[in-house]
């Protein structure tokens, strides 16, 4: 299993990220190509080698060439990442980030969160950042995340609201849950579109997971600090002992709840990282029918996931204990078949597993019934 570790030892932003990825082996033309298919223009992409405190790394720089750009609202960026070409996989990893960002904006802001307003430069910025990031994911193959803890930072930062504190409102919110680094000095060491990244996708947060490292990709910050070099580091690698890693399962009992919640809450557990959501019917004291609610987590991710089950639901209480799993290896592929390219997931046991959202895209689109789909998937994948 393809693991990434974040280490945000001097903090992390948007044009970091993609920059490292892009020095662990994403092809600047595989970016270009993928980002050619969003309806977005004016705009110039950049990458080259700079150096920061000794240490060379990769920058990445986005250019308007059209200073007069649409405003955009989350909900039409959001419309316009599921209306492009892209992956499967690079759709939802983008739609998970932005709608990250566009909660602690709205939160931030107190508006609804389809009328969330990106400002034009920032829009560009971090449309390209978010589905950048998301094209070098898919295409290194890379199957878990984790992150470090994060830097609050200290002072001022000018933006299109004023003269705002360190980190701005909208990092603040995304940064809650998240373990802080040491104080590395004054200045923005964690942005929005950063924080979103590493909170959307990070499946856990603190020292590295045991992996073997492969690879090791930098990219720099726009800005100089004189007290650290002003890099992110990704560390790519396989996860050790991957066959039998230990995780949490979370349970508590349910019998006097709305049945409507349940699909809510379920949604809010996946999206915060939970590797798996399951309701079981059962009867509780005096005889009344209850549901069991029962999360597997990563160990990290406990009191997250804790509070948004006693926060969502109508549990006072829930148990937890460490359990080990065994799991077979898989990697994802996009297969062509007579449906067009589709992406599925490849087992060790020889099993083709299609991807649920792309089998959904094409039985929506050509009006086939989903198991046909899966049916046909699943034959012509076997044959590579």
């Amino acid at each position: 299993m393809k693991v990434l570790y974040f280490d945000c030892f001097a903090g992390i932003a948007g044009d970091m990220t993609v920059a490292a990825l892009l020095e662990l082996g994403l092809p600047m033309e595989t970016l270009r190509e993928g980002l050619a298919l969003l309806p977005l223009s004016g705009y110039t992409l950049e990458s080259s080698r700079t150096e920061r405190h000794g240490i060379t790394g990769t920058s990445f720089k986005v250019t308007l060439t059209k200073e007069d750009q649409p405003h955009r609202h989350y909900s039409g960026i959001a419309a316009m990442i599921e209306r492009a070409a892209l992956k499967p996989r690079v759709k939802e990893l983008a739609q998970r980030i932005f709608r990250r960002l566009a909660e602690a904006e709205a939160s931030v802001h107190g508006v609804a969160l389809e009328r969330v307003h990106f400002h034009e430069v920032g829009a560009v910025d971090s449309i390209v950042d978010i589905v950048g990031t998301a094209i070098g994911i898919d295409h290194l193959g890379i199957d878990r995340i984790f992150s470090s803890g994060l830097p609050f930072g200290r002072g001022f930062v000018q933006t299109a609201h004023g003269r705002l504190p360190v980190p701005a409102p909208a990092t603040a919110h995304l940064m809650q849950g998240i373990p802080l680094g040491a104080d590395i000095g004054e200045g923005e060491r964690v942005t929005p579109t950063g924080a979103a990244i590493v909170a959307a996708l990070a499946a856990g947060f603190g020292p590295p997971p045991a992996m073997t490292p492969q690879g090791i990709g930098y990219g720099a910050g726009e800005k100089d600090f004189p007290e650290l070099p002003n890099l992110l580091r990704l560390v790519l690698g396989e996860a050790a002992g991957a066959a039998h890693p230990e995780v949490l399962v979370l349970e508590t009992h349910i019998d006097d709840m709305n049945p409507e919640i349940f699909g809510f809450l379920m949604e809010r557990l996946l999206e915060a990282g939970a590797l798996d959501v399951a309701f079981s019917p059962l009867q509780m004291k005096k005889n009344r029918p209850a549901t069991r609610l029962t999360v597997i987590a990563e160990n990290g991710d406990l009191e997250k996931l804790s509070g948004i089950i006693l926060r969502e639901s109508t549990a006072i209480g829930l148990r937890y204990y460490p359990a080990r799993r065994i799991t077979m290896a898989r990697k994802v592929e996009v297969r062509r078949t007579s449906l067009g390219p589709v992406q599925v997931k490849l087992l060790e046991n020889g099993r083709v597993a299609p991807e649920y959202e792309a089998c959904r895209e094409i039985a929506l689109a050509r009006r086939l019934p989903l198991i046909e789909v899966y049916r046909i998937v699943e034959r012509e994948s076997c044959n590579g």
